[in-house]
């Protein structure tokens, strides 16, 4: 198992930004984050490992967090989620500014980055904690994220229907700290686990020229 790092003042932050958004209606108006210009959003596609990277790419991205979410048992640890028993699926919580980067276009980077072909398993990962999933945290990221998948679905280079759900969001709970910003602190370890993986090989077949690139 990898070392594991104390949390970065940024990564703290974000951090109780996102679980801060993540509490029911009657929690938040008590907490100052939820007075915050910044949004979040959350994405289920596969190994949380792997869907740090690109959406850290973006300008206007402030933190990316691995966790769960969709389930019924509260505070999952990563062995019962990895056993299928808390009904959770691996997901990124992303904190951004949209005043820089807009919902749009993290749907765009979210789907040429999974294969949203199938139910449960993404690439070489299997099970119900493995299933892609849109996860909405207002109206207008709902809307959002349905015109997408209909734009998708006329326009997608591949023959096969997209059977990933757009679905509201539910409470998100932070994955352990040696999960999080896993590609940068275990870079050899990452790069085995999504080469071997086929995780790239599989998106360029999906997507063609735009697929990302390891």
């Amino acid at each position: 198992m990898p070392a594991v790092h104390r949390p970065t003042a940024r990564l703290a932050a974000a951090l109780a930004f996102a679980l801060a958004a993540a509490l029911p209606a009657q929690a938040q108006t008590t907490t100052p984050a939820a007075k915050s210009p910044h949004a979040i959003a959350t994405f289920a596609g596969g190994c949380f490992w792997c869907m740090e990277p690109p959406f850290d790419k973006l300008d206007g991205v402030i933190a990316t967090t691995s966790g769960y979410m969709g389930g019924f048992k509260r505070f999952p640890t990563y062995e019962q989620v990895s056993a299928g028993t808390t009904g959770h699926t691996e997901v990124v919580q992303i904190v951004y500014d949209p005043a820089k980067v807009s919902y749009e276009k993290l749907l765009e980077v979210y789907w040429v980055n999974t294969d949203p072909t199938v139910n449960n398993e993404q690439f070489c990962d299997s099970g119900t904690m493995y299933r892609p999933a849109i996860f909405t945290h207002t109206p207008e990221q709902k809307r959002a994220a349905e015109a997408s998948k209909a734009a998708l679905e006329k326009t997608k280079p591949f023959k096969a229907p997209i059977v990933t759900p757009v679905s509201d969001a539910g409470e998100f709970f932070a994955a352990e700290e040696y999960h999080q910003d896993y590609y940068k602190k275990n870079p050899a370890r990452y790069n085995y686990y999504v080469t071997g993986c086929g995780r790239y090989a599989r998106l360029k077949q999906l997507w063609g020229a735009k697929a990302p690139s390891p």
